[in-house]
């Protein structure tokens, strides 16, 4: 039988026509004893065979897809769709050239209305795990779905404006139910149906998703301008949950290992706490300078600098 879908110990950077750019490196830095969150890879032939399909994920290819998953709730201890303790996954596609179009990153992946509450008391952190929620419905019905991002921004500033803050930090677990329970409704009101319960459902309409993004119209004019295959597919990347939002003690960050304009060494980048991937990027609050994060969190800084130093003399190369 052939094999669809790698774990990230499985594969290596060699791997790259068959597991994409995202997925060789994650295989990569694994095997390089990294601490790399355990996860798995869905294959570019797996996309070539979706098409071949006439856009359906065949029987195999899913099975596969839900083995890998029960290894990485062994790895994790956790159980996907757990009401009480549930595993979560972001889900990134990622081709053997990186192209733009491709399908946005999607965090939080296996909450829905019971497994919040279960999440919310295990962590003891209420605000995180709906915030972790708000964050998922917003992901999933934006790149699954293809709704409007408008439609959230919206009622999340609606909400700020009512609740008289500015910032999504400053809203508590109950003004993030309210989020929630709107977010919902702008859902079924737009999709005609609930937004999807079954975390199995969930994952299989996200990689779905990223095998869809692969031939939309903006993806399909670049790779015609790149002369770049057609048929190479996107791979898709399935990994346990890092969680950036949990407080005053995690957060999210871009950085260079170099000065990308000079090349001049020395770590280059930024960061913020108490958030999640795209508040980075998304300009509502500003970052710190990752050279900040040495005051405030040398432990973590230190070891953040090791494994910059381990990636740059692997590669030989600036790394980002």
């Amino acid at each position: 039988m052939k094999k669809w879908v790698y774990e990230f110990h499985e594969g290596n950077a060699d791997m790259r026509p068959l597991l994409g750019g995202k997925g060789a490196n994650l295989a990569e830095m694994t095997n390089l004893g990294l601490p790399i969150p355990n996860g798995f890879t869905v294959t570019t032939e797996a996309c070539t065979d979706y098409y071949n399909q006439g856009k359906q994920i065949s029987q195999e290819i899913r099975d596969q897809i839900f083995d890998a998953l029960a290894v990485l709730e062994e790895q994790r201890g956790k159980k996907f769709g757990d009401e009480s303790d549930p595993l979560l996954v972001s889900v990134r596609s990622g081709a053997r050239a990186s192209m733009p179009g491709m399908m946005d990153t999607i965090l939080n992946l296996g909450l829905n209305d019971v497994s919040v509450e279960g999440f919310a008391k295990k962590t003891g952190n209420p605000r995180f795990a709906y915030d972790s929620y708000r964050r998922f419905i917003q992901m999933f019905s934006d790149v699954v779905m293809e709704m409007s991002k408008s439609f959230f921004e919206g009622i999340l500033t609606k909400v700020k404006e009512a609740k008289g803050v500015k910032y999504d930090t400053e809203l508590t677990a109950d003004d993030l139910k309210e989020v929630i329970a709107r977010y919902k409704a702008i859902y079924k009101e737009k999709m005609g149906e609930e937004f999807p319960q079954d975390p199995k459902v969930q994952l299989m309409e996200a990689v779905k998703a990223v095998f869809r993004s692969w031939d939309n119209p903006r993806a399909i004019v670049y790779r015609r301008m790149n002369d770049i295959p057609g048929d190479w597919g996107t791979a898709v990347n399935v990994q346990s949950m890092v969680f950036g939002n949990m407080g005053l003690t995690s957060g999210t960050g871009v950085a260079f290992t170099r000065n990308p304009a000079t090349g001049a060494k020395g770590i280059f980048g930024e960061y913020l706490i108490n958030a999640q991937g795209e508040d980075v990027v998304a300009g509502v609050r500003t970052p710190m300078p990752i050279a900040q994060m040495e005051q405030e969190f040398p432990e973590a800084y230190a070891e953040f600098i090791k494994v910059c130093d381990t990636l740059e003399n692997h590669y030989h190369d600036m790394q980002d």
